[in-house]
């Protein structure tokens, strides 16, 4: 009686194994369904704009360092996590400009993201991380300083498309001076190196007069050599 007792415990835990598994992957399936209906229309988002007013955000450009997805941790070790944005590497101090005309929503120096700038245009919400500078505060109102740039930012000041907003700088978590620029779409994240390929193509095709673009700029490839190694940004 012992042994039948003992097939039929095993038997029944082998059940309720199986009926948590089928339950888990029917909990899990529709957010995996999400996951990739989001990821599919950001990217339809990406490419079925019109940029041709849109401003590359970061002068002296060197190299794209770390793209936007999952990636080894950049503190060592084995760990995965997420980057939610692009790495622009260019020497420090230099500018950065405004990619689509919008408002400044918010001004910030006490994260990761170290001192940035974040302006929404319309659906669209475009973050400027470890830039040089500070947040002050006059009035009750916040805005974000670089007195050796000449910039000054206001938090609901409204800022046209490419104009200097800031320099590349290495506040934040990273040991190196780099632009993590990261986009979203209706709040969800977007692939920034969709949208410039996106972009250059259409301005480029557009006029003549567009702004001449190396081969490593213009197809957003991920220089692995270059990386910037900062953490989360």
């Amino acid at each position: 009686m012992s042994n039948r007792r003992q097939r039929v415990a095993i038997y029944g835990t082998g059940l309720f194994l199986l009926g948590l598994s089928i339950v888990t992957l029917i909990t899990l399936l529709p957010k995996l369904e999400k996951v990739k209906a989001v990821q599919s229309h950001t990217n339809q988002i990406a490419t079925g704009n019109s940029w041709l007013a849109a401003s590359f955000p970061v002068e002296n450009f060197q190299a794209y360092t770390s793209g936007f997805g999952y990636r080894r941790s950049a503190t060592g070790g084995n760990n995965w996590e997420f980057h939610s944005g692009l790495d622009i590497a260019a020497p420090q101090g230099s500018y950065i400009r405004n990619w689509w005309a919008g408002t400044v929503i918010q001004v910030g120096d006490r994260n990761a993201c170290g001192t940035h700038i974040v302006i929404k245009s319309g659906e669209w919400q475009h973050t400027y991380c470890h830039m040089e500078g500070q947040v002050e505060t006059a009035s009750g109102h916040r805005y974000f300083i670089d007195r050796a740039g000449g910039v000054q930012i206001w938090e609901g000041q409204q800022i046209p498309a490419g104009v200097r907003i800031g320099r590349v700088g290495m506040t934040g978590r990273t040991t190196g001076p780099h632009l993590h620029w990261g986009l979203k779409y209706s709040d969800n994240y977007v692939n920034p190196a969709m949208v410039l390929q996106a972009m250059f193509s259409q301005q480029q095709l557009a006029r003549s007069s567009a702004p001449r673009l190396t081969p490593q700029q213009s197809t957003v490839t991920i220089d692995n050599s270059k990386s910037i190694q900062d953490s989360g940004y």
